[in-house]
């Protein structure tokens, strides 16, 4: 079961899930230029920006809550930058000061036993916790570069056109974006295209269709892509 909601935190959502309590399940995780907070059956972790699927093969009956930063804010939120934890899953203790996160575990267990919405306040333990952060955090000087490249990679903006509009150059830029999203901006944007692609094909847009409008040069260039960075077919994944 999985549900998902958009969170008081500006940009993130609230997920939840639960794996199935009769056998072992596997389930693969796509990249999406996010990072989040997982509250995992009792654990905290961070989970990284991701560059391929992660499969991640669940206990009967697992319970999960996570919140998940929209691109560029989680290294705000956690004080470090993205590229460091990429295709990583940490402790949350690895990353904030071990009072502070034993005070969160313990205060997300008593909501974890809370009834009948246990998952919901769960999710507010975490949404307070980085809003707190994310309001005393420092705000980046060049915040709008982070939100520039964003905007740019998802309207198909060549790198070099990014970089111009924003007024720095291209090695300025990646930096930043492996700061902000944890690889460059050509990384990102295949990442948020496939995407795009992958929620349109679920929608049942016939593959010639998502090729065209998610912008690759044909359907075969959609296969092989999606196949690059998930490891499966867009078939699978469709189904």
């Amino acid at each position: 079961m999985y549900g998902e909601r958009a969170s008081r935190v500006p940009g993130a959502v609230l997920w939840w899930s639960t794996a199935p309590g009769s056998a072992t399940g596997e389930r693969r995780v796509l990249p999406d230029g996010c990072m989040d907070v997982i509250w995992a059956d009792g654990a905290l972790l961070v989970a990284g920006p991701d560059t391929g699927a992660h499969v991640v093969r669940d206990r009967p009956g697992v319970r999960y809550v996570g919140l998940r930063f929209g691109p560029g804010t989680g290294p705000v939120v956690l004080g470090v930058p993205a590229h460091e934890l990429r295709d990583r899953r940490v402790p949350l203790a690895d990353l904030w000061p071990g009072a502070e996160v034993r005070r969160l575990t313990e205060r997300a267990g008593e909501a974890a036993g809370r009834h009948p919405s246990p998952d919901m306040f769960l999710g507010a333990v975490l949404e307070e916790a980085a809003a707190r952060r994310l309001h005393a955090a420092p705000r980046p000087a060049d915040a709008g570069l982070v939100g520039a490249v964003v905007d740019g990679v998802r309207a198909g903006l060549p790198v070099a056109r990014i970089a111009a509009d924003a007024g720095v150059g291209e090695r300025r830029l990646h930096r930043r974006c492996l700061d902000a999203f944890g690889y460059g901006p050509r990384t990102l944007g295949r990442i948020l295209r496939m995407n795009r692609a992958v929620d349109l094909a679920r929608q049942g847009a016939p593959f010639a269709t998502v090729a065209a409008v998610a912008g690759y040069a044909d359907q075969a260039h959609l296969s092989r892509e999606v196949k690059s960075l998930t490891g499966v077919t867009l078939g699978a994944l469709a189904r």
